[in-house]
């Protein structure tokens, strides 16, 4: 599962922190992601990851926003490093040349990631609140499995074919680096 958290001994505070971690890790991957490859336009592989990023930065302050009024300024007991990728994508992921499903592909893969941890963390769960809550983030990860699966569905053809060179690129100004040459 790739934690070091008990979570038979996982406190209500101490699941919406990690929850909360999990959200900030996969909006920064994201985030990295929609920079390192930029955007031409709405359709192709950067904007996929920059709208991914956005809807995890709303999740992850949903869940501060709830963590703060059950329970102030607590310090947190858990931190990123007591988690590794749940959420996030793959850190070799993107590449220049990735078409808009690919994109979505890679994004499918960590949403079902995270309904997997979240189901699996459910199976050492004591706490009835904690539970709950394990609950609803794995129906909502389920959510997302499905809001993708119906933006891929909904693609174009064109969309499937991921680009041959940097010529591809008819807007690229001059000397831009997408980030992923070697």
């Amino acid at each position: 599962m790739g934690t070091k958290i008990d979570f038979s001994k996982l406190s209500l505070m101490d699941a919406l922190d990690l929850a909360t971690l999990i959200e900030i890790e996969a909006h920064k991957r994201y985030t990295e992601f929609a920079e390192r490859l930029g955007s031409r336009d709405s359709d192709d592989a950067g904007a996929v990851f920059q709208s991914m990023a956005v809807n995890e930065s709303k999740h992850g302050e949903q869940l501060a926003e709830r963590r703060l009024a059950l329970f102030g300024k607590t310090p947190p007991k858990v931190t990123l490093r007591d988690i590794f990728d749940v959420e996030a994508p793959d850190a070799g992921a993107p590449r220049w040349d990735m078409s808009p499903l690919t994109a979505y592909e890679v994004a499918l893969s960590s949403e079902r990631k995270a309904y997997d941890f979240y189901d699996q963390a459910l199976r050492y769960v004591t706490q009835p609140d904690v539970k709950a809550l394990f609950e609803e983030l794995r129906d909502e990860e389920a959510e997302h499995v499905r809001m993708v699966k119906d933006k891929m569905a909904k693609l174009p053809p064109s969309s499937k074919v991921d680009l041959e060179d940097e010529d591809s690129y008819p807007n690229k100004p001059p000397g831009r680096s997408y980030g992923m040459e070697s």
